[in-house]
This record gives C-alpha cells, sequence and structure tokens, in this order.
C-alpha cells in the first residue's frame, strides 16, 4: 500500500535504534484501516503511519514502549468499546486485530525493510510471512499454524502524457495520492520545472518513455496532449504493457477515429478496448482540475480494481 511508502522512509531513517512496528493483521466490518497497514513507532516516541486512523492509537503507543522496554510481542483487538469508545475503541463499529513487534532479528527484522524498499524500487512485489504464534517476521513461508503474510506491492507511477493544463492539475492530485509521477512530453516549452515542480519530466518520445519506465500492474499512463504524434506512440506502447490502468483525453467522435488509428497500426482489438477513452469517471467536469480529478478517480479505481 502506498499509505505505507512513510513508514519504510522512516524505518531508514531510524535505522539502527529501537523501535516496535505495529501492524493491522485482521479486519471485521468498518474497519478504518485495511490488513496491512503499518505504525512504526521510536522508542522516543516519535511515530510514523497508522493502524486506525487515530481511534487506537494511544494505546498502540503504550503497548510499543513496552514491547521496544522487552516485553513480548502482542496481538491486541479493538472494537466498539461503548463508554470507552473514544479511548480504546472504534466508533465507526468496525473491529481490527494489530498486532506490535519489536523491530528486532526475533520480531520484524530491520534487514526486511531493506529488502522491500529494493525489491519495490524493482518494480516487484515481496511477501512478508509472520507466525502469529511468535511474532517473527520472515520472507520464508511458515510451513504449520497461524500466519499473516502480507504483500508489498510496487510503488504507485503515473505516466502523464502531454505537459497540459490538465496534466498540471492531474500531477498535483497525483502527489497528494502518494502516486509517482512522470511527465512525458518531447516539447521543451511545454515540458519545464516551472510548470511541473517536484515532478520527474522525461523528453524523450513519448513509446520510447512509457516503454523505458516499464509499466506494470502499479502503473497507470494517461495520455493528454491531444496530437496524435505524441498520444498514439505512448498508448501503443502502453497496451503493450501489463499497466493497470490506460486513458486517453478526447471526446467518443475523437476516441473512436483513434481506434481506427490504432487497428491500423496492428494494435488487437482487443488491446484497444483497455482505454478508457473519454478518459475518467463521469461527473460532468468543467476545466482542467475537475477533469483532473475525473481522471484521478478512475486511476485509483483500476488500481483498485474496481473499473
Amino acid at each position: 500500500m502506498s499509505e505505507n511508502d512513510s513508514v519504510l522512509a522512516a524505518a531508514r531513517a531510524w535505522a539502527g535504534e529501537p523501535m516496535a512496528i505495529a501492524t493491522v493483521v485482521s479486519t471485521w466490518g468498518s474497519a478504518p484501516r485495511p490488513r496491512g497497514s503499518h505504525m512504526l513507532v521510536h522508542a522516543d516516541g516519535r511515530f510514523e503511519g497508522s493502524v486506525s486512523g487515530g481511534c487506537v492509537e494511544s494505546d498502540i503507543l503504550q503497548t510499543a514502549a513496552e514491547v521496544i522496554a522487552g516485553a513480548p510481542f502482542q496481538v491486541k483487538r479493538y472494537g466498539v468499546a461503548d463508554a470507552s469508545a473514544w479511548e480504546v475503541g472504534l466508533p465507526c463499529g468496525g473491529e481490527i486485530a494489530v498486532m506490535v513487534q519489536p523491530v528486532s532479528a526475533t520480531g520484524f527484522d530491520p534487514e526486511l525493510f531493506d529488502r522491500i524498499v529494493a525489491t519495490r524500487a524493482e518494480g516487484r512485489a515481496l511477501t512478508v510471512t509472520t507466525d502469529l504464534a511468535t511474532g517473527h517476521s520472515d520472507l520464508r513461508p511458515v510451513e504449520t499454524g497461524e500466519v499473516f503474510v502480507n504483500r508489498y506491492d510496487p510503488p504507485r507511477r503515473l505516466l502523464i502524457v502531454g505537459a497540459v493544463q490538465i496534466a498540471q492539475a492531474l500531477a498535483g492530485l497525483a502527489r497528494e495520492l502518494g502516486i509517482e509521477t512522470v511527465v512525458i512530453d518531447p516539447r521543451g516549452r511545454f515540458l519545464t520545472e516551472e510548470r511541473f515542480p517536484g515532478v520527474t519530466l522525461d523528453d524523450r518520445w513519448p513509446d520510447e518513455a512509457v516503454a523505458a519506465w516499464r509499466p506494470g500492474p502499479a502503473t497507470a499512463v494517461v495520455t493528454l496532449s491531444h496530437d496524435t504524434k505524441i498520444d498514439d506512440p505512448a498508448l501503443v506502447a502502453a497496451l503493450a504493457s501489463d499497466a493497470a490502468y490506460v486513458g486517453a483525453l478526447g471526446s467518443r467522435r475523437s476516441h473512436a477515429a483513434r481506434r481506427e488509428r490504432l487497428a491500423a497500426l496492428g494494435v488487437d482489438p482487443v488491446q484497444i478496448d483497455r482505454i478508457d477513452g473519454p478518459v475518467g469517471i463521469d461527473i460532468g467536469a468543467i476545466g482542467p482540475s475537475e477533469i483532473a480529478l475525473s481522471i484521478a478517480a478512475a486511476m485509483v479505481g483500476a488500481f483498485h480494481d474496481r473499473r
């Protein structure tokens, strides 16, 4: 999950210092955070991440302090606690189980953080298995007993083709969503740091650039230039990958023409059907910011396989 990126960054920044890690291992009902969510706690009280959105964090901080001091790992369960709901319960009505482990060779091995980061950077997922009887996490599967398996997918990435005004708004939304963003455009006057601060810029021809970024299940590709010489090669490259989402700006009429052009280039009709065109969820968007919002929503839905 992208929400764990800040936890992984903190783990590397605090490397070698006493820490505990809390993980949501089970959820029921309207739980505020999904399974696999982390909260990393430093011995000095600093923490990063969340396991409930604020409902039970204070209790987790206390438990983490005990674990850091030498207490065994714990699995704590939280639900609606009536009078004490706002203290150590979940007023939203859900239930969660949270495991608190020391960051140590016998708990959550600190070397796992580096392995997770390195594997995700290669565009691959990594699975960590935790033995719920011992509280030990490892890359090797546990043969017997109750286990918790957490999958760390590659960071989400958005490739925007066409450094236009909608791209500026979309890049900002993607940044807020924790999605790494690359803007691709061979036109130097469009592709500037002033127009896209804090965003990776790629001035290669779109088909070369898209192929080089190797889109996978954690990548979305959106073409926005309105220039067929720029958009079409990018779409051909994107459809040759297993990108999670491929979208193209334009009206229904222009998308029909686009389909004909891509078919003439030899793209399989089944692959062409993957294109979300006109791009985005129909919210009656007006103007660049609202169009960007509709695209961001469609992209997130694709990442969650909700298209």
